[in-house]
């Protein structure tokens, strides 16, 4: 007699057993990473074999992938110390053609126990000059510019006010003195230019002062 098929039992949930299969394959990836040793593979089983190879597989990807992001890193950090190391290399290329000049400038002084002649004098200047000439077109050059304000509107941006003087003949808020120029880097601000800055005559002072 066949027997009775129970109707009431519950078929075979496909989520639950696709659940169960990503579970075991985690547990296999997991055991994969801690270094699990190598279990001996089910030869008569080719899906489990299969799954051992794929397993293998995945972890060399993953020992490749970690092996290229550590060399990567370190190749990073050697570039980003050198670019440190090294950002100045164009400046410095560029400076030394006036240091030259400068050094000739100072050859062709006179020494101390001599008397300075005029063609002595005159090397003298023209090195200080092509000095002082090559700085300021390699300064150009990297985008370093001078800031002369004498005669222009105060600006707390560029400049650096260090007194006032009273005049007459200025609007005031005038930059009438400058007592050390300011550099700016493209559009950032290296050293504001330290200056005097004109303000209104005191013209009661000069008033009184003449009643008296």
């Amino acid at each position: 007699m066949a027997e009775k098929k129970d109707e009431h039992a519950t078929p075979p949930n496909d989520d639950k057993v696709a659940a169960g299969t990503s579970d075991m394959l985690e547990d296999q990836a997991e055991d994969a990473l801690t270094g699990t040793p190598e279990e001996k593979v089910p030869s008569d089983d080719p899906v489990m074999a299969a799954l051992f190879e794929e397993r293998d597989s995945l972890k060399d990807q993953l020992l490749r992938a970690l092996a290229d992001v550590e060399n990567m890193r370190r190749r990073t950090e050697r570039e980003l110390e050198a670019a440190r190391k090294y950002a100045h290399t164009g400046f410095a290329r560029d400076l030394v053609g006036a240091i030259d000049n400068l050094s000739r400038a100072i050859d062709a002084a006179p020494a101390d126990d001599e008397a300075p002649s005029p063609e002595a004098l005159d090397g003298l200047f023209t090195g200080l000059e092509m000095s002082w000439t090559e700085i300021q077109s390699t300064m150009e050059r990297h985008g370093i510019k001078r800031v002369d304000p004498k005669g222009e509107k105060f600006d707390y941006n560029l400049h650096q006010a260090m007194f006032e003087v009273p005049s007459g003949a200025h609007e005031p808020g005038t930059v009438v003195e400058v007592v050390q120029h300011g550099y700016v880097l493209h559009d950032r601000l290296l050293r504001p230019a330290m200056v005097g800055v004109a303000k209104a005559a005191d013209t009661e002072g000069s008033e009184s002062g003449d009643s008296e």
